[in-house]
């Protein structure tokens, strides 16, 4: 600031030198600019427009932040800081005077602290009796609105979240009617929380699976938009396609649930096993054999250590196994090796036993002669 000061000094004598009636007409405007790191603001423009007469000037700050401008008329000027292309800050009704600049200085970080107080003080619905006076009429009533529009926001998360709450609890205890119920609430007071559509479909899975007829065809409709909901909201995440896929498995719409799991696969790859023997599962138990047998091989492939794929596509395998004219059991090939892989990978898993006694009946023979069990026996009395 002295620098600037300095040089208003030379600059007065310089003009005084020249004609000392020019001088006495005109003022000067000077301050420095700090940005939000306490640190002098290089080439921010500080724009000056003459409010009594019209007149725009502009100046902008040296690599120490600091601006001047003279030849001012004598008058009353609004001062705004420009940074970035946008209007920062703004100090209006400044009056120049004769001799030394007026200075007017302007200091970002004071401004984000005290812009940062009022976004707290706003949230908490505190002010400050400073904190008032320093607002205008205008902002004031934004302030008061925005308070209000606050407190409103709070009292509906707060039934949000309890409705939310209620509808999880019912669902860990699987009264699905009830889970139902909290979720529709709170996806009424937000339609944008996905997670709350999320377990909605959970819920009207549940739900279904205890009801039979019209009812269950319902409850599974439900929960087919509340999964789309979900996808929507947050299209990557690779669990709402993973469940998605299962309801439509469940519902033997294969290809759908096919092509929802390649969905979970790209956007989870490590999870890719996980999801295809989820499917393998579902289809097993809804007696699709060939669809679950795909589903278990995929699982391999995305992960080859994934045991519980191996016993199970072993078992699938073993399934279309045939046997030779002599007795001999011929599965086809790859199945020993989904039976080894399994216990090398878990040796005393839950399976371990069956795939000990798969690969063991593949070394069998099965008995093919027909021996009628109401022939006379060998060496018996005749009559």
């Amino acid at each position: 600031m002295k620098a600037i000061m300095r040089q208003a000094a030379m600059m007065a004598v310089s003009g005084l030198l020249l004609t000392g009636l020019s001088w006495a007409q005109t003022s000067s405007i000077a301050g420095v600019v700090k940005g939000e790191d306490g640190k002098g603001l290089k080439d921010a423009l500080v724009k000056i427009e003459r409010k009594d007469i019209k007149g725009n000037y502009k100046v902008k700050t040296n690599k120490k932040g600091e601006y001047f401008h003279a030849g001012l008329p004598l008058g009353v000027y609004k001062i705004t800081l420009e940074v970035g292309g946008r209007d920062v800050d703004q100090v209006d009704n400044v009056r120049t005077r004769l001799g030394d600049p007026t200075e007017i200085n302007f200091d970002l970080q004071q401004m984000k602290a005290r812009r940062d107080a009022m976004q707290k003080a706003a949230e908490t619905g505190q002010l400050s009796q400073e904190q008032m006076r320093e607002m205008s009429p205008e902002q004031r009533a934004a302030m008061e609105k925005q308070l209000k529009e606050r407190q409103q926001q709070l009292a509906k998360n707060k039934e949000l979240n309890a409705a939310f709450n209620e509808g999880m609890e019912a669902l860990k205890t699987k009264n699905f009617e009830a889970a139902v119920q909290g979720f529709t609430k709170a996806s009424e007071l937000d339609p944008k929380q996905h997670v709350v559509w999320g377990n909605m479909a959970e819920a009207y899975m549940g739900l279904g699976g205890q009801k039979t007829g019209a009812e269950q065809e319902a409850a599974f409709t439900k929960a087919m938009e509340a999964y789309g909901k979900a996808i929507e909201l947050n299209p990557s995440d690779a669990a709402y396609h993973n469940n998605y896929a299962l309801a439509l498995a469940r519902q033997k719409k294969f290809a759908e649930a096919q092509a929802e799991l390649e969905k979970a696969a790209q956007l989870n790859p490590p999870g890719a096993g996980q999801y295809y023997y989820n499917l393998g599962a579902v289809l097993v138990n809804t007696g699709q054999i060939e669809p679950a047998g795909e589903a278990f091989k995929k699982a391999i492939e995305a992960d080859p250590n994934y045991a519980n794929a191996q016993y199970q596509y072993g078992v699938y395998l073993v399934s279309k196994a045939t046997t030779t004219p002599d007795g001999k059991i011929v599965p086809p090939p790859g199945t020993k090796e989904a039976f080894e892989k399994y216990l090398q990978l878990d040796p005393s898993g839950p399976f371990a036993d069956a795939a000990k006694g798969m690969l063991s009946s593949m070394e069998a023979t099965v008995q093919t002669e027909y021996t009628n069990p109401d022939a006379k026996k060998k060496g018996g009395k005749r009559k």
